[in-house]
């Protein structure tokens, strides 16, 4: 009599589909695998270059105004006009985005900012004080970044196509997110050294770099998105992106919660210049040395976020508790060393959060309408960033540096919690 086998229950087989899955398949799930692609280490840079001088220019915005006004309520005005153009053509952009092709809707958008670059240099370098003008280019900027946004994020599909996606996805939102605080540490060494008028020509001249970064993506090697509706059925195209996203709670709660953060967290350009000027008394120096050493720990949370396959709602929600911790805490740093190194620690859980929440966004988005549900996570996002930085202007100015950075903590804090709850009664109510 044969002996009978053990039952596979208790002693499972020790292949899995992972491990039986060929080189070349589990290659795909590798972060370095996008990279092989030409078109690919292109958009790479340029992802990164662009997303840099981007956050340059903004940050020279906001240390001009500062200089011209001497007022962190007027900083924080300046940052509402770069971001709340996006809750208003944020919607709009996403239709042009599903509709146009995305190489040249980045060709355009590269064009302005890099004329509007280019035109505030010459105005700074003339003596120009009004601070009018200065308002004027956030609001070009923020509707000329409304548009370049989800075009940035949905033109990876087109560059590597459906083989490794999700790991291109989460390396292009590190990588954008890197270059956002990349930037504002370049300007502040720039303007520390020369002024905002080179900030300005230096940024200029990284929109030119970036223009001819894109002229070198080769078309014939594009993975092309699906064909766009035809001109009968664009009718209730900006709705589309709204009714997917309400049909999907989770994911809805993921938006809200970088919303939230937006506005509680990334305010920055506020807060750092107000320690600079108000508290370590370090001037352009300390302020460049605070983005810079933001950015190390931004490198950092994204070398880690890259290497994560899944991070869930979980560990969204508890890097955005802690992203709202570490601001609490380097607030309460009793020395400038001290406050230093808790930046690091903030711009680490900064990248943290921010690529894991984009990533997940992008990867529940179907093909057929990412643009428009990416048109509607930037300007929560943004918009909310905008928000934050009349809150923490206000704060700032009327309760003290510390005390603002302390609220915006909490409120960040308060913010993970609630979303945390919600999400946990969701799935409770689904496995019912």
């Amino acid at each position: 009599m044969s002996p009978r086998p053990f039952p596979p229950r208790l002693f499972p087989r020790r292949s899995t589909p992972t491990q039986t899955a060929s080189p070349r398949a589990r290659s795909t799930e590798s972060w370095h695998y996008p990279l092989r692609h030409h078109n690919y280490r292109i958009f790479v840079a340029l992802s990164l270059v662009g997303s840099g001088g981007v956050w340059m220019q903004r940050l020279a915005q906001d240390w001009l105004v500062l200089q011209l006004t001497g007022s962190p309520a007027a900083v924080g005005l300046a940052v509402a006009l770069q971001f709340l153009p996006m809750l208003v053509v944020g919607p709009i952009s996403g239709v042009l985005v599903d509709l146009f092709p995305k190489r040249r809707i980045l060709l355009v958008c590269q064009s302005v900012a890099a004329l509007l670059a280019a035109g505030l240099a010459v105005w700074n370098a003339m003596g120009g004080t009004d601070v009018w003008v200065v308002y004027a280019s956030c609001v070009a900027l923020g509707i000329t970044s409304a548009i370049d946004g989800p075009a940035r994020q949905v033109f990876v599909n087109e560059v590597v196509g459906d083989a490794g996606l999700p790991a291109a996805i989460g390396l292009n939102s590190a990588i954008g997110q890197l270059g956002a605080m990349a930037g504002p540490a370049l300007a502040g060494v720039v303007i520390a050294q020369a002024g905002p008028a080179a900030a300005f020509a230096a940024n200029a001249g990284i929109g030119v770099a970036v223009l001819a970064m894109i002229v070198s993506i080769r078309p014939g090697e594009l993975h092309h998105s699906p064909a766009a509706p035809e001109p009968g059925a664009r009718r209730g195209q900006i709705l589309a992106g709204f009714r997917f996203v309400r049909a999907r709670p989770p994911l809805l709660l993921t938006m809200l919660l970088a919303g939230l953060l937006g506005a509680f967290g990334m305010n920055g350009p506020v807060v750092l210049a107000a320690f600079a000027d108000r508290v370590w008394h370090s001037g352009p120096a300390g302020f460049g040395l605070f983005n810079t050493v933001s950015a190390l720990g931004a490198l950092a949370g994204a070398l880690v976020a890259t290497r994560i396959k899944r991070f869930g709602r979980k560990g969204i929600v508890a890097s955005a508790g802690l992203f709202g911790l570490t601001q609490l805490l380097a607030a309460l740093m009793p020395t400038q060393e001290w406050f230093v190194v808790m930046l690091i620690v903030v711009g680490f859980m900064t990248l943290l959060f921010l690529t894991s929440a984009a990533t997940t966004v992008q990867l529940e988005a179907g093909a057929s309408v990412r643009g428009r549900v990416l048109a509607l996570y930037f300007p929560l996002l943004l918009g909310g960033h905008a928000l934050g930085g009349l809150l923490a202007g206000w704060l700032t100015e009327d309760f003290g540096v510390r005390t603002g950075l302390v609220v915006t903590g909490a409120l960040g804090m308060l913010s993970a919690a609630v979303i945390g709850v919600l999400l946990w009664k969701y799935s409770t109510r689904r496995r019912v």
